[in-house]
């Protein structure tokens, strides 16, 4: 019966086994195959699977384009802050070879927000945004033709404006406004342009001003907005890329009547909006987390691992000794799961992303690709919250392609990050149509602070392998 087993080379499927992740302490993890009936098979050690874990801070994230005007902060103990200030050029929209009587008078300038009903903080408070008058073009960040695609993030295609890049713009503000957010509301905010701008404007168009006459010659002369969050906000609000600046004038028509007229400037352009997002992490654990600087390990941050849309912040995962496992001839690896684990009720107190993607880094520490989906093709992997029971909920990706190429040239010298999904996420299908989400990693605020046991981030690898005699 053995001399059978050993010709016919029948393999044994061993049980699904875990290896825990643990960062500053590489726990022994004996693999070996389950038969105390057969000795000549016998138990085989395998080297200790670690995994490590770190913070992360990438470097350019494109929030031009990405479908959202995100504007305000909030703030939690254990990362700190997150503000964010809205960029955009406007062209003449309706302006251009409008007439308007000469005797018409001037009502009032407003630019009109309306919310895409996203938020993510404390929308208890009184909210309040400034739009200030931008004083330098707003420009794009070209590609380097002369770089390899390997030197920048995948995500980056075309040229952008990142979330670092700030234009300058004038002290005093053209207009504010303080409200209670409603954000399931759809409901527009105004804000009333001061006299001396809506003056000087309105001046402009009824004298046919050159100025207003086309997109090009008004952004010479009036070169973009800012909408500038309070410095005590406690929440970031999106809003929809459809703005309008409205002009409101009254005059009397030919009956003698008053009447009203409307014209408006608008966003030109939707690639020269973007959202120029900041932190302030200089009261947490992770206050040494810089562009410079970008990685963190989770001994020096009392166990806590994070990722963040926006800022760029995702959390790296490392297999240190895997080259050893997948190297080994007599294995065979059949199934494998990357489980990570995030508290249902976090302790910042904001709901947990519903997507997470897994993108593969290079040995420079530069995204070049998203884990592939096993189903679709040409798509990322994308892992669903799932909720378990009143107090876990995990998200889990299929890594077997990752470790059948870990030791090719595709994948080796690798290492993973943990993000919110950088390009546009399906969400359903309407009326046949499949409809997607706009990139949560550069069009929100949403974060993940990572379940931790001390200082062990909850994360396991699940193998599941066939052993050959």
């Amino acid at each position: 019966m053995i001399k059978n087993f050993k010709r016919r080379s029948i393999q044994f499927l061993l049980p699904l086994f875990t290896l825990a992740a643990f960062v500053g302490c590489n726990k022994d993890i004996s693999l070996s195959l389950d038969s105390s009936r057969d000795e000549t098979i016998g138990v085989v050690p395998i080297d200790t699977v670690s995994v490590k874990v770190s913070t992360y801070q990438l470097d350019n994230i494109p929030t031009s384009a990405s479908g959202t005007i995100l504007v305000g902060k909030n703030t939690n103990a254990i990362t700190g802050s997150v503000k964010s200030t809205s960029y955009m050029r406007l062209g003449i929209g309706t302006i251009n070879g409008t007439t308007i009587p000469d005797d018409a008078v001037l009502d009032s300038i407003s630019l009109v927000l309306s919310p895409n009903k996203y938020y993510y903080g404390d929308t208890t408070k009184v909210q309040k945004i400034a739009v200030h008058r931008v004083t330098e073009d707003i420009t794009l960040t070209p590609i380097d033709p002369t770089q390899p695609t390997s030197a920048r993030p995948f995500f980056v295609t075309a040229a952008s404006i990142f979330s670092k890049k700030k234009f300058a713009y004038e002290s005093t503000p053209l207009a504010e406004l303080s409200f209670n957010p409603r954000v399931r509301s759809t409901d527009s905010l105004f804000f009333r342009f001061n006299n001396t701008i809506s003056n000087e404007l309105f001046t402009l168009i009824k004298n046919g001003d050159n100025r207003v006459q086309t997109s090009a010659s008004f952004q010479d002369y009036f070169k973009g907005l800012a909408l500038v969050p309070d410095k005590n906000n406690t929440t970031l609000i999106g809003f929809k890329d459809t703005v309008f600046l409205q002009v409101h004038y009254s005059f009397e028509n030919n009956e003698g009547n008053k009447t009203r007229g409307k014209q408006f400037f608008a966003i030109d352009s939707k690639a020269y909006q973007y959202n120029q997002v900041e932190a302030d992490r200089s009261a947490t654990k992770f206050a040494s987390m810089t562009i410079t600087n970008p990685q963190i390990d989770v001994e020096k941050t009392n166990g806590y691992t994070f990722l963040e849309g926006s800022t760029g912040v995702v959390a790296k995962i490392e297999f240190p000794t895997l080259l050893q496992l997948v190297n080994d001839p007599t294995i065979s690896i059949n199934k494998v799961q990357l489980i990570i684990e995030a508290e249902q009720n976090p302790q910042d107190g904001f709901d947990q992303p519903q997507s997470l993607v897994l993108m593969i880094a290079n040995s420079e520490g530069m995204p070049v690709s998203a884990l592939p989906s096993l189903e679709t093709a040409n798509a990322m992997q994308v892992a669903r919250l799932i909720k378990n029971g009143d107090s876990k909920a995990t998200y889990t990706f299929n890594l077997i392609d990752y470790l059948n190429k870990f030791k090719t040239t595709a994948y080796k010298n690798t290492s993973l990050y943990l993000s919110l999904p950088p390009l546009p996420v399906p969400v359903g299908n309407v009326g046949g149509s499949s409809v997607t989400q706009p990139a949560p990693l550069s069009s929100t605020g949403n974060r993940l602070i990572l379940a931790k046991d001390g200082n062990d981030p909850r994360i396991k690898l699940n193998i599941l392998y066939t052993k050959f005699q």
